[in-house]
């Protein structure tokens, strides 16, 4: 039977593809285009190397649109020569109709992709040139890979949105009210100025807000951009590099593998097994076969979900059939699950104020028109027969205004946007340690993680591999320099090509350099260098065969296989996979020259040399093949295999690795290490890293093989999957098996994922992690967080910015609680016993807007301490608001509403203010009120620093942004009070007025300090 052959539409991806198909056709004669007066020719492309077109039997694309066109253009005789680069030989038009429908036929006048690809100046082995100059005038011709954006917010839709608050909206209207009432019954020189300073302080509020909520927006929008920039790899000038996706240009080579995202429409130039899931494209639940015949388009947005293969980009960006960008999560402004719950306090309190502001409005109104309420001189505010019509409608608008200010003191409107403004930094700070957030609850979710369920390669370990231990020719060697003098030349030979031929990766020699460069995954390059120093040539081994089948490397079957057919009408199979399962399948063995029979006792030596390697952390692979004569079979076959070569590859573990995993432990969050690799090497491994410490208190089944889990039984699983820290030979399947153990015993799961078939786990983990270097399209889309780096020590940072994020929360919200608290008990009291308020609206406006924003901007840059991870997760269902919390908050309220209550009330006597007027006195005592109060905030924020018992003061100097708020806040009220007084009804401060102020204010520090720990109630909640 004759051997089968087939073309090089069907070589692997990654790999050379073998010469074009040769038409006989003749180079540089005469032909005939139609074209129109206005076309010229343009300057030569600028490639390193010249790409030959030869010309076309069939009439040139040019030749067919034109022909086709309404008005015939004048015929010119053009003669081309045989490296013609003036001129790309097919235009935009028929490029963008490939992936329309029947675009098939389009493909076929074109003689498919072997006659597509010199029109593009494309060579299908080595891509395109890639010189600047070559990509400039593909992207001048066909277009870039670039989407237009959805136009972002300005600062006047900021602006307009925080000038919408109903709240603030009342007040300007009652103030603007009572303005034009004032001016009319005073006159214009002296009835404006308070009304004037509420509105002046409502416009102030309303900017600083817009110019907050705009800074944030510009923060997430980078945010979004660090999101869009994907990178993928292209062939170009005959070597793998990594380029933006916006950098993909038509005519680039792009090799696929399961889990990747097709970044524009192209043509497959080979594939094998490639399976593409177009559901999100095409609208369709399918799943399709793609093949270089019958089927080979592929749409921009789909997804690979099985296989290997190659594709020529043939449209780009908005020439794309579905004009589509890649599929990325990207910041939406959606809330957070700790936004959600601090808007329902905010709501609650609102219901509260509206309701102390109503019952406030009605007592304050009915007490006046009854003659109750009086004016600074004695006399009766109302008289049924002497007050005027204005007069009784200002007296509503300041009722009006009274209850408005009760509602503005008492609703915390703050604290979603503390939330907001603490996301924006830790989502900042999280960019500049390598991890980009996706999802913005998933980092509230991390600070509870109780279990991080990870991937060993490139996550524990560098994934930088090189092979250190080789048993071959009955040689066992760890020095490869000398290894190629100790084996025999047929030994070699053989192993060198199993190494060059099946491979997705690829060695490219540069002009000039003796070392070549080795392009592919971590192992690819580990073991292409391994047959570099065996003396491989690999581009001379690639032409000697033709590769006509390929069985792909998955988890499953932990082995990859190739057909090749040699020049000597052999065919070779070459299997290379884990150890022990291409081990399994070889009846043979390379005996130096000779092939030898494997019996039991060689069957026991090599699994020996397989332990020897996994006890030393290595990765064992093994290296067979298997000769037929003039044969064909449908599917590579994997049994009676020869073996020639057993390898070892190390990767060492990251440094640092060990204390990152000792962080872990200190917080209560325990580490699980899943790994594809044999379970001696898992251990080995698990050793190094501090996973596995090998002492005598660690439970039973910390390390089991993947299979022995998934035979247990449901409640089996459950009861062990606690303890186990340490996974062998583990798939997807049986990470998902242990995902939903873990999370039916109560656990919150954080897990890493790379592949297209971690997707399903990623999906059942409470946070799901995928890799930024080691992981695929599909699952950094799928995924909350991308490691960029995929560094252990990255995931350690997001547990704490998680927890830090959390207490941050806790703390801005005591803080705000005890302003809103104490001044709602001051204003109402005062209030219903004076009829009056000591703070005025501009003033609580004012404090509003110090706390609000100056404090969130405060609270928000404290650093995650490092404390945070010496403490338990957060436990679910725990109360926000704790019991020391709730302590400290009554502590603070009681002392501030005493101390300015009696204030209020002796403040003549206290102040020596009885020889001043009773205006002037009132005036004077209730500015100190309202410093006091201020002060009291400064001091308090300086307390919640800290959330638990503990040094307030520690590391303040270093954190630049909080003393500088702080300092502003000063400043801004010695301002207002000295300067600003006409507008806040303020008067101006002696020192001895401004020391009680400050001393008051410091008082309350004092009574944060106060031993709560001291009560068995409030003392075993340090997880705060």
């Amino acid at each position: 039977m004759k051997s089968p052959q087939r073309s090089s539409d069907d070589m692997e991806a990654g790999g050379d593809v073998p010469k074009s198909r040769n038409h006989s056709r003749r180079r540089g004669r005469g032909i005939f285009v139609a074209v129109d007066a206005s076309i010229r020719f343009k300057s030569a492309m600028g490639c390193e190397k010249e790409i030959e077109l030869g010309s076309h039997d069939q009439p040139t694309a040019t030749d067919v649109a034109l022909s086709q066109s309404e008005e015939q253009p004048v015929q010119v005789e053009i003669e081309l020569p045989a490296s013609y680069q003036d001129e790309f030989g097919i235009r935009l038009e028929e490029l963008v109709s490939i992936s329309r429908d029947g675009g098939l036929s389009v493909l076929k006048r074109f003689d498919g992709v072997s006659g597509l690809s010199p029109l593009l100046h494309t060579d299908l082995d080595k891509g395109i040139c890639g010189s600047h100059e070559d990509i400039r005038r593909r992207r001048n011709t066909f277009g870039s890979n670039e989407y237009p954006l959805k136009k972002e917010r300005n600062f006047w839709m900021f602006l307009w949105e925080a000038s919408r608050s109903f709240t603030l909206i009342v007040l300007v209207l009652a103030a603007l009210a009572s303005l034009l009432l004032q001016i009319k019954t005073k006159t214009i020189s002296h009835g404006w100025y308070d009304e004037a300073g509420i509105i002046v302080a409502v416009i102030l509020v309303i900017f600083v807000t817009a110019i907050s909520n705009y800074n944030q927006s510009l923060q997430f929008e980078k945010l979004n951009d660090e999101k869009r920039n994907i990178c993928i790899e292209v062939t170009r000038n005959g070597r793998l590099v990594e380029v933006p996706i916006y950098d993909v240009v038509v005519g680039d080579i792009i090799p696929l593998k399961s889990g990747d995202q097709v970044p524009a429409d192209g043509v497959l130039v080979s594939g094998y097994s490639l399976q593409i899931a177009e559901y999100e494209s095409m609208g369709t639940n399918r799943t399709v076969h793609k093949d270089t015949d019958i089927d080979p388009i592929l749409i921009s947005g789909s997804k690979v979900e099985d296989g290997i293969g190659r594709m020529l980009v043939t449209s780009v960006g908005m020439n794309t059939q579905w004009r589509m960008p890649a599929c990325i999560p990207l910041y939406t402004g959606q809330e957070t699950p700790l936004q959600v719950g601090l808007n329902r306090v905010v709501t609650a309190f609102g219901l509260i104020s509206i309701s102390v502001a109503l019952v406030v409005f009605l007592i304050e109104s009915c007490l006046c028109f009854m003659g109750r309420t009086k004016n600074t001189d004695g006399s009766p505010m109302f008289d049924a027969g002497k007050t005027t019509s204005d007069e009784k409608i200002d007296m509503v608008i300041k009722f009006i205004i009274l209850g408005v200010t009760i509602v503005v003191v008492a609703v915390p409107e703050g604290l979603p946007l503390a939330v907001t403004l603490n996301i924006a930094y830790m989502t900042r700070k999280l960019l500049g340690e390598k991890v980009l957030v996706q999802k913005l609850s998933a980092c509230e979710a991390m600070g509870s993680a109780t279990m991080i369920v990870c991937h060993k390669t490139g996550i524990l370990t560098l994934n930088q591999m090189e092979v250190v231990d080789v048993c071959a020719g009955r040689v066992r060697t760890h020095n490869l320099d000398t290894i190629a003098a100790e084996l025999s030349p047929l030994l070699i030979s053989w192993i060198t090509e199993g190494i060059a031929l099946n491979t997705n990766g690829s060695v490219y020699h540069p002009e000039g350099q003796s070392e070549p460069e080795v392009f592919g995954s971590a192992t690819e390059r580990a073991i292409l260098n391994f047959g570099v120093k065996l003396g491989m040539n690999f581009d001379e081994i690639k032409s000697k065969s033709t590769i006509f089948s390929v069985s792909p490397f998955n988890s499953r079957r932990k082995r990859r296989g190739v057909a090749v057919q040699l020049h000597d009408s052999q065919v070779r199979v070459h299997w290379k996979g884990a150890a022990k399962t291409i081990l399994a399948s070889c009846q043979w063995y390379m005996d130096k020259d000779n092939i030898a029979a494997m019996d039991q006792e060689r069957i026991f030596h090599f699994e020996k040399i397989i332990d020897e390697m996994s006890k030393e952390g290595l990765r064992c692979a093994a290296l067979a093949y298997r000769t037929f004569t003039d044969e064909a079979f449908p599917d590579i076959p994997e049994s009676n295999l020869v073996l020639l070569a057993i390898i070892g590859i190390k990767d060492s573990c990251r440094p640092g690795i060990s204390q990152a995993i000792q962080q872990c432990r200190n917080a209560g969050v325990k580490v699980c290490m899943v790994t594809g690799d044999d379970l001696l090497t898992a251990k080995a491994i698990a050793m190094q890293c501090g996973i596995l410490r090998g002492t005598l208190d660690e439970p039973a089944n910390t390390a089991i093989l993947a299979s022995e889990f998934a035979s247990m039984s449901e409640a089996d699983r459950e009861e062990i999957a606690e303890n186990i820290v340490v996974m062998g030979r583990s798939s997807p399947d049986e990470n998902l098996l242990l995902l939903e153990a873990l999370r039916k015993k109560g656990h919150v799961v954080a897990a890493t994922g790379k592949g297209i078939r971690d997707a399903p786990s990623l999906r059942q983990a409470n946070i799901s992690l995928a890799m930024g270097i080691g992981g695929t399209a599909i699952v950094k889309e799928c995924s909350d967080i991308i490691i960029l780096e995929d560094n252990f020590t990255s995931i350690v940072k997001v547990i704490q910015w998680g927890r830090f994020l959390y207490t941050n929360a806790q703390r801005f919200l005591q803080f705000r609680l005890t302003v809103n608290a104490s001044a709602l008990i001051i204003c109402v009291v005062v209030a219903v016993h004076s009829h009056e308020i000591p703070l005025n609206v501009a003033q609580l406006l004012w404090i509003n807007l110090l706390n609000d924003t100056f404090g969130a901007w405060a609270l928000a840059s404290e650093p995650p301490m490092d404390n945070l991870m010496r403490r338990p997760p957060v436990r679910k269902g725990e109360p926000f608001i704790t019991n020391l919390m709730w302590a400290k908050f009554v502590a603070q309220v009681s002392f501030q509403v005493s101390a300015l209550l009696y204030l209020n009330f002796h403040g003549e006597s206290i102040l020596k203010l009885e020889n001043k007027s009773l205006d002037q006195a009132n005036k004077v005592k209730n500015t100190v009120i309202f410093n006091c109060f201020v002060f009291c905030q400064v001091f308090n924020e300086v307390e919640c620093r800290t959330s638990y018992q503990g040094n307030t003061f520690s590391g303040i100097l270093k954190n630049h942004l909080f003393l500088g708020t702080i300092l502003v806040n000063v400043i801004l009220q010695i301002i207002v009070i000295e300067c600003l007084g006409i507008f806040f009804y303020t008067a101006r401060l002696n020192l001895k007025q401004w020391l009680i102020s400050i001393g008051i204010g410091f008082f309350s520090q004092v009574i944060g300090r106060f031993p709560f720990p001291a009560f068995p109630y409030l003392r075993n909640e340090d997880h705060i």
